[in-house]
């Protein structure tokens, strides 16, 4: 099955919005959907995962500490955590960004994109020696990330790396697909008598 980036983007967002996020973070995670799918990456099935661990229902995956290193009481969300990150782009130039314990590391690395975008120069993600580079339109990364990074370390670099041309992942796996197009589904409002009529074509009218 071959999709259109429109079509990720748009799913992702209500998937997102289905199991509980709000629709500012919903619209976080369908521009980081797009954004690992146009780069190669399937976003579709990090973020399948990622919805499926109910993170937006409890606070506990929210960064607490933002001095030294950012932490929660249990793994980090890493769409809250990545939107955190775009926010705090300038703190990049004053030194690096260290996180503890964050879930689908790969989802980071849009919002890693954001800031060396904003910064204009590249940023360089360590996730448990696993290293990632990008300057907002290009992105090295390793084949294969955990699901669990124990620590993440972002910052900025004056390396700029021989770039790889990678081509979109148009064909996300088929069940993660699935995943995300059910919790799309909860968005939608049910129908009701009034609107399946409408929809009928012939509603009440009679032309007898």
């Amino acid at each position: 099955m071959k999709l259109s980036l429109n079509e990720i983007e748009a799913t992702a967002k209500r998937a997102a919005r289905g199991a509980g996020y709000s629709w500012g973070l919903a619209e976080e995670a369908s521009k980081a959907a797009r954004w690992l799918s146009n780069h190669g990456q399937d976003g579709v099935a990090a973020f399948a995962v990622l919805l499926d661990k109910g993170f937006a229902r409890s606070v506990d995956h929210r960064p607490l500490a933002t001095d030294e290193i950012w932490q929660s009481d249990g793994d980090l969300c890493p769409l809250v955590t990545g939107a955190f990150l775009s926010d705090c782009a300038q703190n990049l130039r004053c030194g690096p960004v260290v996180m503890q314990r964050v879930a689908l590391p790969l989802l980071i690395l849009p919002f890693a994109a954001n800031a060396a975008s904003e910064l204009r120069c590249c940023v360089r993600v360590e996730m448990d020696g696993h290293v990632a580079i990008t300057d907002g339109d290009h992105l090295l990364c390793p084949d294969m990330l955990p699901e669990l990074a124990e620590r993440i370390t972002v910052q900025t670099s004056q390396t700029t790396p021989s770039w790889r041309q990678c081509d979109a992942l148009m064909c996300p796996d088929p069940d993660s697909w699935d995943r995300l197009a059910m919790l799309a589904h909860r968005t939608y409002a049910p129908a009701t008598e009034e609107s399946r009529l409408r929809g009928a074509g012939a509603g009440l009218s009679d032309n007898d």
